[in-house]
């Protein structure tokens, strides 16, 4: 939990100038439903989610307000892991909290990357930077994720598969390895680790729903697995003509440049065409599953029917096989 009153939570002293992570709209691809998955240990929700095949949804990156960027202790993009918080707050959606954190951070001292709930995951905050969550030494290591409070069993369920696909997706971009207690941890335990806050999310409230930080951890090495090795076929279009390719989930960094947005398109009849709603920051990271050549030009798939052409890719962080 990041209280909403002033707490211990203050940044280090180090800021960097500002840089444009501003993203519209759109997003990460969901996993495939032909992912081989692999269960979770013995869990009720665990199960739940298997057995009703609940997939994350996909993660929105938006502009958020926090103005102080500083790097972590390694240096800016170089988190050591993630810190699993909830909101205490029954009934904020991620929106809600979206909202209410985009005005009332100068005054709590308090902000996280991310937000999720059984809906959405939105982040708001780029993950190659620090924030106000934990404490001035957790903030200067780890990405930080809000849970939000839910009503059902179902929609415990689907937000916790988005918060456990969250971290497993910031573990694999930063080429981070899956530790429990280490590279994922609660605020407990960066509590007990520092002693600079005394919040002990998300334990009580998992306890509310016969979970644990234990049963996570196993869905988090679940989505992790999937991220790093298996094998996705979006739709069946793999290996047809144009040059369409099926592979492993990669991860692309679209270029920086004097440009703020990267320009998407999407496919229709062979052909590429502007997507005028929607675009990519420049610098940002992104997941990608296929590529496609169309009329010599080679793009990359970053969303359902969204992709980016090679001449907007700036590097490649997780190369598909």
């Amino acid at each position: 939990m990041v209280s909403k009153k002033l707490i211990t939570s203050l940044a280090t002293s180090a800021t960097l100038a500002s840089v444009g992570f501003a993203t519209v709209g759109q997003v990460v691809p969901q996993l495939s439903s032909q992912v081989q998955t692999t269960q979770a240990a013995t869990s009720a929700i665990n199960d739940y989610i298997n057995n009703n095949n609940i997939k994350p949804v996909s993660i929105q990156y938006r502009a958020g307000t926090f103005n102080k960027m500083f790097g972590y202790e390694n240096g800016v993009g170089k988190p050591e892991g993630v810190v699993i918080h909830e909101t205490a707050t029954p009934g904020a959606t991620a929106e809600n909290e979206v909202s209410y954190f985009s005005w009332s951070w100068p005054t709590t001292q308090t902000y996280v990357h991310a937000f999720v709930d059984d809906k959405e995951i939105i982040n708001i905050h780029s993950a190659d930077y620090g924030v106000w969550g934990a404490g001035q030494t957790a903030n200067s290591k780890y990405i930080q994720v809000e849970l939000c409070r839910v009503n059902t069993t179902d929609q415990f369920a689907r937000s916790v598969a988005n918060q456990a696909y969250y971290a497993a997706f910031r573990l694999v971009q930063y080429g981070l390895p899956f530790t429990p207690g280490k590279t994922v941890l609660s605020h407990n335990d960066v509590s007990r680790m520092y002693k600079e806050t005394n919040h002990t999310d998300p334990v009580g409230y998992f306890a509310q729903w016969g979970y644990s930080m234990d049963q996570f951890y196993d869905l988090v090495g679940k989505y992790y697995n999937q991220l790093k090795g298996s094998n996705t076929n979006n739709g069946g279009n793999a290996n047809t003509n144009n040059g369409n390719q099926a592979s492993n989930i990669g991860i692309l960094r679209v270029k920086d440049g004097s440009k703020e947005y990267i320009s998407l398109y999407s496919l229709n009849n062979d052909t590429m065409s502007r997507i005028t709603n929607r675009a990519l920051g420049t610098g940002t990271d992104w997941q990608m599953d296929q590529t496609k050549v169309v009329n010599g030009t080679k793009y990359y798939r970053v969303a359902t029917n969204e992709w980016v052409p090679e001449s907007s890719v700036g590097q490649i962080i997780k190369p598909l096989a």
